[in-house]
């Protein structure tokens, strides 16, 4: 519900974007590789405009059948992929401010400020982790293809909570941290590390010393 109300879609299109782009990093069949149109300048600049931005609006639906088909069979998980979440997003900030200030100018600040402004930053900061890390950045793990790009932009991990340390991520996609070596910010594992202890989170797999070793790069 978190998701629906950042405006990022269902949680059964995201997740299924989501594996297929790990199925087939920086491959044919990845929904948002800036690597798209190949690795020339021009290329490159329009693949990253395409991974940013452009996927959104000119691609084919990931088949949800095929990549996450134990979301269409949660009633849970259905129920809130119908839900009007991103309407109540944009528009509660605007109630909030009318009812403040009792005002048709709190109503338009509210909205522009807390609904707009609020969710373009959010989706630039999210669209980053498509197209920048994965053509700039450090890559100390391997990842299981060579061809998977995927990097760590240390800039972006405060605004992400932890999201662009990607090259960590592609290499250990199942591990709940991804900021796994000294000094990486992550504060989505901190939130996720609060709820295992709230018991409202199980089974949740944190990094391990053996396995970080056995993908770090020479």
């Amino acid at each position: 519900m978190a998701g629906g109300l950042a405006v990022q879609g269902s949680p059964t299109q995201w997740v299924a974007d989501h594996r297929r782009h790990h199925a087939f990093s920086d491959r044919e069949g990845d929904p948002h590789s800036p690597w798209r149109y190949g690795q020339t300048v021009r290329g490159l600049a329009k693949g990253m405009v395409f991974a940013h931005l452009g996927w959104l609006f000119d691609r084919e639906l990931t088949n949800r059948s095929r990549f996450a088909p134990d979301l269409l069979a949660d009633r849970d998980i259905q129920l809130v992929d119908r839900l009007w979440l991103p309407v109540v997003s944009l528009l509660a900030p605007g109630l909030a401010g009318g009812l403040l200030s009792w005002s048709w100018h709190g109503v338009l600040t509210g909205l522009f400020w807390g609904g707009l402004v609020r969710i373009a930053m959010l989706h630039h900061v999210t669209w980053s982790i498509n197209s920048v890390c994965h053509v700039i950045g450090q890559r100390p793990f391997r990842t299981r293809d060579s061809r998977d790009r995927a990097a760590n932009f240390w800039p972006l991990a405060i605004a992400s909570f932890g999201e662009s340390w990607h090259n960590s991520h592609h290499a250990d996609p199942t591990c709940a941290r991804h900021g796994v070596l000294r000094g990486q910010v992550d504060i989505s594992a901190g939130v996720i590390r609060l709820f295992e202890r709230l018991g409202w989170a199980r089974d949740v797999r944190w990094s391990q010393p053996d396995r970080l070793a056995a993908r770090r790069t020479p």
